[in-house]
């Protein structure tokens, strides 16, 4: 009999609901883009309430896609996994189910000045909790965000201290939601361990909730949701949903989850393409400190008593939505595919370069004072160099967080033996130039996956281990067997490699300090 397992993929600028086979094949999909908010410069919010719209949409057309391609998913869905984007941070009502403001999204830059104040407050400063969570302090994580709500929104406040609030990354809001919410005699507040690690308030030890530093920040655990593995039946669907009654049974934070999808075991490494560039590599069950900062984060946990697979990994702001702004904000564009189109209409970047310092920058640099730059600039630069100076922003980031990744893995034991490929997925990837240029510059070969979805297939695989539909050894067999990868070779020399990447690192020096411009 027909088995399927769903994903729900919720993203920084999309959200999708795709529904997969017993073989892990796609069968059914719908996604959907939502609104971003920005307030301010450097300020960019949620509206979690669309959100929650936006999944019950993708939810809902999918079965009705389902249906007249005569596809009988009634009964036969087993279980639905969550991942989502992480960091994001959203403060509800425990009562109404209301949250009090909009969601904080990850790339935020507002508590810039926050940080400051812990740096100088806390004997180690910025790296004060490094050794406890793997993270610095800084405004890309989650902890930093929920400090401001307390401070900034009085209805937060109020409602700690009356207990009627609840803190949550995206998974959690989805979770309680899913699960009937404010209408439920047994709400289930939980986050899964991996969302967990993003917060700064995570012991990656032990995976609990870290008293000392909730104590030093201030935040009461009440508001905390329990930390749960990846893998194990969450709850069912309440009421109100598509799929009544079927389980919420995995959860992982969306770079998690392409881990899980692409199944990299230790010393692997693979980079997600979205709206930012996320790579990690697995360091197995051995935590990695980073001396080149790099974080220190989970890769996965596949079950309550499984083993935790550890990670380094180099999180990059601005990637894919570089290009939104190329389409968006200049009009260089029309459609996000049209970049490379327009790329290829010049040979390279005529020596343009364009670092995506929208937010500050993140690994390898921290640089929460950096801004955008586009360096270069002549009478001959077409719209032609920036599109390619856009692409190749993204591999020279993806360069920088690799070499200092081979640095940190050098340190320890999870080397990377024989030639490195780099395993790669996000919807960035169909870009055939972006990847071409991708191997250049890094100088390694590029393989990518026939499904370049692995965020949600990660998911689909996590909800269907918890359910029994695979074991680990089948999802091994699944990616190993899942079709035709494309694998682009470098095509440029050493020399000139080398050139370009200093070049690059001229203009990322040019972006620093210009954080005060907008004041």
């Amino acid at each position: 009999m027909a088995t399927f397992v769903g994903a729900i993929d919720q993203g920084t600028t999309s959200t999708r609901f795709i529904l997969y086979d017993h073989a892990a094949k796609p069968v059914v999909s719908h996604q959907l883009e939502f609104t971003q908010i920005y307030p301010q410069a450097g300020w960019v919010e949620h509206d979690p309430m669309e959100i929650l719209a936006t999944v019950r949409t993708a939810m809902e057309v999918v079965l009705t896609k389902a249906t007249e391609q005569g596809i009988q998913v009634q009964g036969k869905l087993k279980a639905v996994g969550i991942t989502n984007q992480r960091e994001t941070t959203v403060v509800w009502s425990k009562s109404t189910g209301k949250p009090f403001y909009n969601a904080i999204v990850w790339m935020d830059g507002r508590t810039s000045a926050i940080c400051r104040q812990l740096e100088e407050k806390l004997p180690q400063g910025g790296r004060h909790f490094v050794k406890t969570c793997g993270l610095p302090i800084h405004p890309y994580f989650s902890a930093t965000k929920l400090l401001w709500l307390m401070e900034s929104v009085p209805e937060v406040k109020t409602a700690i201290e009356s207990g009627d609030a609840l803190f949550g990354t995206i998974d959690t809001w989805l979770i309680w939601n899913l699960t009937g919410g404010a209408n439920s005699e047994t709400t289930i507040h939980v986050t899964d361990c991996s969302n967990a690690s993003r917060t700064m308030l995570m012991d990656l030890e032990t995976l609990q909730w870290h008293e000392p530093t909730l104590k030093s920040l201030g935040i009461p655990r009440s508001i905390l949701p329990k930390i749960i593995s990846n893998v194990e039946m969450i709850g069912e669907i309440s009421e109100g949903w598509p799929f009544v009654g079927v389980a919420l049974a995995g959860c992982l934070g969306d770079q998690h989850a392409a881990m899980l999808g692409h199944y990299c075991k230790k010393g692997e490494a693979k980079s997600t393409y979205g709206t930012g560039c996320f790579i990690i590599s697995n360091t197995g069950e051995q935590i990695v400190p980073s001396n080149h900062g790099l974080l220190t984060t989970i890769s996965y946990k596949l079950g309550p008593d499984s083993p935790t697979n550890y990670g380094l990994e180099g999180s990059i702001a601005i990637a894919g939505a570089a290009v939104q702004w190329l389409r968006d904000n200049l009009g260089i564009i029309k459609t996000s595919s049209e970049v490379e189109e327009v790329a290829k209409t010049v040979s390279d970047a005529g020596g343009v370069y364009f670092v995506p310092a929208f937010s500050g920058l993140y690994a390898p640099w921290w640089r929460d004072d950096a801004r955008g730059v586009l360096v270069g600039l002549t009478r001959y630069t077409n719209k032609g160099h920036i599109a390619r100076a856009t692409l190749e922003s993204m591999c020279f980031q993806a360069r920088e967080v690799l070499t200092s990744m081979k640095a940190d893995a050098a340190g320890g034991d999870a080397k990377v033996e024989g030639e490195f490929l780099l395993k790669v997925d996000g919807g960035a990837t169909v870009n055939n130039l972006l990847m071409q240029l991708q191997a250049d510059i890094l100088g390694s070969s590029v393989v990518r996956p026939a499904d370049i979805e692995t965020t949600a297939l990660g998911a689909a695989y996590a909800a269907g281990l918890a359910v029994g539909i695979w074991t680990e050894k089948q999802i091994a067999e699944l990616t190993a067997g899942s079709g035709a990868s494309s694998i682009f070779h470098p095509q440029v020399t050493e020399d000139e490699r080398e050139r370009r990447y200093q070049s690059w690192n001229k203009a990322v020096e040019r972006s620093f300090g210009l954080a005060d411009l907008a004041s």
